[in-house]
């Protein structure tokens, strides 16, 4: 049996914001938590939404204690701040930070028993949907907005824990390519490549069937077409990775994804290494270790990714050119090659026993040990 859970409702194209406090007024909302980082407060971003609450004068209070990778602290102060609010739904505004910290603070406002937010790690047994979410995107690369997943940094212990929740999914998406146009270059070619991780991983991934890879090959494609675009901040770019990613999301949210993701939340907790960036770093060594293990598929990638000549191809040309495709799609928005500087060989056994541990190394296609993870750090130091 295979399960598929969706958004009630997603708004998705330019101006989409409008439609938040028509959303919060008919589901008769009385006060939101409005959940966004401070560096989207800062530069003017969240005021294009609570400009619109302002307007059809919906009273909120602001959270903006998130970091970029949210924390436990983060979750509690943001728990207790809702609790004095007296709100009744969240308006979550922002990428998967503030997405994240939403639905741990959502989550345990309607299931207290989880208050010290560890609990919630792995696939918690809550019994409550969480508070009301209306997740308004601002980067195209995580997701959250419709995904049933979260990750939290636990500081003390230096890890990411993966969470996976039916009851957190926001009741609302809203995916405005207007909300990202101003995103600086480097951050959309990271959480561009995110997306494609999630593209490809959620394609390979042991769970994947053919309601989910409908959904990634079309992600896959879009991208494809979009990031280059999306990085120069052209219009058409823009539009088409806040739809790619969004489209990835309800795929990957469902049938999980594999490694490279698990490498990826292990570089964040331990040197704070922006996610996407981490991701797209690791993603063409990771694919050419999986490649042996996932059949005919990196040929769909390959013609996914816009590869001449696919057809005439052997499988082991065919699986070279999708991972040479997405190599050069990261070269050519500036992502860097190797985690020289970044990882630490003295770290080395405490990640790989970290990323073995993390919720999403069981789904990779292929089946890996603490040993073969060392290696592929290795292999791009």
């Amino acid at each position: 049996m295979n399960r598929f859970v969706l958004n009630e409702t997603s708004y998705h194209g330019a101006g989409a914001i409008k439609a938040v406090p028509e959303e919060i007024k008919n589901r008769g909302f009385k006060k939101a938590f409005v959940a966004s980082d401070p560096d989207l407060v800062k530069f003017g971003i969240t005021a294009k939404v609570t400009d619109l609450l302002d307007e059809a004068k919906i009273p909120y209070v602001l959270y903006s204690d998130i970091k970029a990778n949210p924390t436990i602290e983060n979750v509690q102060h943001g728990v207790a701040e809702f609790k004095a609010s007296n709100a009744d739904c969240i308006v979550a505004i922002g990428g998967g930070s503030a997405m994240d910290t939403a639905k741990a603070i959502g989550i345990i406002i309607t299931n207290p028993e989880f208050e010290d937010v560890r609990s919630l790690e792995g696939v918690a047994p809550t019994k409550n949907p969480c508070t009301p979410i209306i997740a308004v995107a601002t980067t195209a690369g995580t997701a959250a907005e419709v995904t049933i997943n979260y990750v939290i940094t636990d500081v003390e212990k230096k890890r990411k824990f993966v969470c996976v929740d039916v009851h957190d999914i926001p009741v609302v998406a809203v995916v405005d390519p207007d909300m990202m146009n101003t995103m600086p270059a480097a951050l959309t070619a990271a959480t561009g490549m995110d997306a494609l991780t999630h593209a490809i991983e959620g394609y390979i991934t042991k769970g994947a069937w053919e309601l989910s890879d409908m959904f990634h090959i079309k992600a896959i494609e879009i991208i494809a077409k979009s990031l280059r675009g999306a990085v120069a901040n052209t219009a058409e770019g823009r539009e088409g990775m806040a739809l790619g990613q969004y489209v990835a999301g309800m795929g990957f949210s469902n049938v999980g994804l594999g490694v490279d993701h698990s490498m990826a939340h292990t570089l964040s907790a331990y040197y704070d290494t922006p996610h996407g960036k981490a991701c797209a770093i690791l993603l063409p060594t990771v694919m050419a270790y999986n490649a042996e293990s996932t059949g005919t598929k990196y040929r769909d990638i390959a013609i996914a990714m816009g590869v001449e000549g696919v057809e005439n191809m052997t499988q082991d040309e065919y699986r070279k050119a999708a991972v040479d495709a997405v190599k050069k799609l990261a070269e050519d928005v500036g992502i860097p090659t190797t985690l020289k500087g970044i990882v630490k060989e003295e770290d080395i056994d405490a990640l790989a026993a970290d990323a073995y541990a993390d919720a999403c190394r069981p789904g990779n296609p292929k089946d890996v040990t603490e040993e073969d993870i060392k290696a592929l750090y290795r292999s791009l130091m």
